[in-house]
């Protein structure tokens, strides 16, 4: 492997998870693939960036689907050393008053330029620890809140000391993807040496908040911040640390931070509401296009619109390619589709209109919305000439909701079976997502408003030509135009939280109705909004655009 120049690098991406190759299962969802899509345009824009995460011997976990529908969880089980560097570099952390060492593994990001970017991942399984300590970053957002605790310390204070054993010396902005790694603020503020302190900090620190939802925003018990962190938190922090009574991650990355930002225009209306006294821009996300694109669409793209790959805006000059050679290769994923269903034992037709839905299955995205009228669900497939469903997706572990949601979707998705072709994608991962976003027709996205950051799985889908049907929420307000880049679900009033009852009657109306008739009646108008959902939504919903704006409103490069 080629040298890194660690001095080069004047900003470090903190992130508590990084999916960077479907092969490294350190991440659980949105967030991890955001961070990867982050670090992969920074890579291609040149901007000199550094990663910094945690490893996960064990992972997420792998999921298993049981003949009731269940979900059971299994550690994922994979070799670092395939995959990643091991770094000679070793730093010591303090946990509960006693020494932990923290060791590191390098991958690099390589740009379409050349730029090798690096990113960290910290490992605290090494033989000088204690096996208590050892198994710290075995397994992302497990067990209890004192494993949590312990993983931020290591991400948050020992990323910012190996950064420093690295020679790392060019560093010029701290960016905190959420809030898990905010204990960097105490190390930088500790090794300050301006006269404010608080300033000095806040003028190099730049903070991202991805959720309105309280899961999101870690808080811990002051008895066991104290007994973890012990004398690194000085009387002079302790009412900067502690709002009542707790350690709030998300409230010590606000206080020491100069850019703060949502992750779309209405989360930043919605966060600056939920921290007051907090000045709270936007930047909304994207995805990474070339990433996200499949084969058969990237084979068009560098046809027609050579340089796409580099900028991916481009994309909006779409409109220019036969809308033949669009439907040709859209089929073609849909085929890859189909086979790789056929691997998981499923049955597709790629001659069958098919809705897709995957995404982490909290309560708030209602996974199972579609199924509510199950009679009128069938009716609908019966009076179309083809209808199947493609689900798949996760539920934390500890959400016991989240899984009796899959359960019912399962449920359902057996009991239709014999008016439509279904699928449920067991252990869905970036590597699955890349198979069956672009072979669907159409991409479902059912949030409860307000409660959708942003979202990024719609922008996938829009990159690859497929329109998205989803409530009002993230980034879909900004991207939708009805029937031109895609449709809504329920009232078009976005200062109104969702009404449950409204969704489900406008989601079938307009499943039965508008869209089914449109997909097999007026292929030609079908295909525009194909061509209109990457020409709008995929030229600008990417990370490239989300990049630069970081670059001139936070970085300031």
């Amino acid at each position: 492997m080629r040298e890194v120049d660690f001095s080069a690098c004047r900003v470090a991406y903190f992130s508590m998870e990084i999916g960077i190759d479907p092969a490294l299962p350190t991440y659980s969802g949105g967030l991890g693939v955001l961070a990867g899509d982050t670090l992969r345009s920074a890579a291609d824009l040149d901007v000199p960036i550094i990663g910094v995460t945690l490893l996960y011997k064990k992972g997420y976990f792998t999921q298993r689907i049981d003949e009731q529908g269940m979900q059971h969880e299994a550690p994922v089980v994979w070799n670092p050393e395939e995959h990643l560097t091991r770094l000679p570099n070793t730093v010591t952390v303090h946990i509960a008053g006693q020494e932990v060492r923290v060791g590191a593994w390098l991958s690099v990001v390589e740009g379409i330029q050349g730029t090798r970017n690096p990113i960290i991942f910290l490992d605290t399984d090494l033989d000088e620890n204690e096996a208590a300590w050892r198994h710290i970053t075995h397994e992302l957002y497990g067990h209890d809140d004192r494993y949590r605790l312990s993983q931020e310390i290591v991400l948050g204070i020992g990323g910012v000391r190996m950064l420093e054993s690295l020679g790392c010396t060019g560093i010029q902005k701290y960016h905190m993807n959420e809030g898990h790694s905010a204990l960097l603020t105490l190390e930088l503020f500790k090794r300050s040496e301006a006269a404010d302190r608080l300033h000095d900090v806040r003028a190099r620190c730049v903070f991202t908040t991805h959720t309105p939802v309280p899961a999101g925003h870690d808080q811990f018990d002051k008895k066991l911040a104290e007994e973890l962190l012990g004398a690194f938190i000085t009387p002079e922090l302790h009412d900067v640390v502690f709002i009542e009574g707790r350690l709030n991650m998300t409230c010590l990355g606000l206080q020491f931070s100069e850019f703060i930002n949502g992750v779309a225009k209405k989360h930043g209306e919605v966060s600056r509401s939920m921290f007051p006294g907090y000045h709270i821009e936007s930047i909304t996300n994207g995805v990474h296009a070339r990433f996200w694109a499949s084969p058969e669409m990237q084979k068009l793209f560098d046809e027609y619109l050579p340089g796409w790959q580099a900028d991916p805006f481009s994309l909006r000059y779409i409109l220019s390619i036969p809308k033949e050679r669009i439907w040709d290769a859209h089929q073609e994923a849909k085929r890859r589709l189909v086979a790789f269903a056929k691997t998981r034992g499923a049955t597709l037709r790629e001659d069958v209109f098919t809705i897709g839905f995957a995404r982490r299955f909290a309560t708030y995205k209602r996974g199972d919305i579609l199924f509510q009228d199950p009679a009128r669900l069938r009716r609908i497939a019966e009076r179309t000439r083809g209808l199947q469903l493609v689900f798949a997706g996760k539920a934390h572990p500890k959400d016991l909701e989240g899984k009796r949601i899959i359960q019912r979707v399962i449920g359902q998705l057996r009991a239709l079976s014999d008016v439509m072709q279904v699928c449920f994608l067991e252990d869905y991962n970036m590597g699955v997502a890349q198979i069956l976003i672009p072979g669907v027709d159409l991409w479902l996205n059912t949030p409860a408003r307000p409660h959708e950051a942003s979202g990024t799985s719609g922008m996938k889908a829009a990159v690859n030509g497929v329109p998205q049907f989803s409530t009002l929420d993230g980034w879909w307000l900004e991207g939708h135009i009805e029937h031109v880049t895609g449709w809504s679900i329920g009232n078009e009033d976005v200062s109104r939280e969702s009404n449950h009852e409204e969704d489900v009657e406008d989601l079938y109306n307009k499943l039965e109705y508008i869209i089914l008739p449109k997909y097999y009646d007026d292929r030609a108008g079908w295909i525009d909004v194909m061509r209109h959902a990457i020409a709008i939504n995929g030229s600008f919903f990417n990370t490239h655009r989300m990049v630069q704006q970081y670059v001139l409103n936070a970085y300031y490069l």
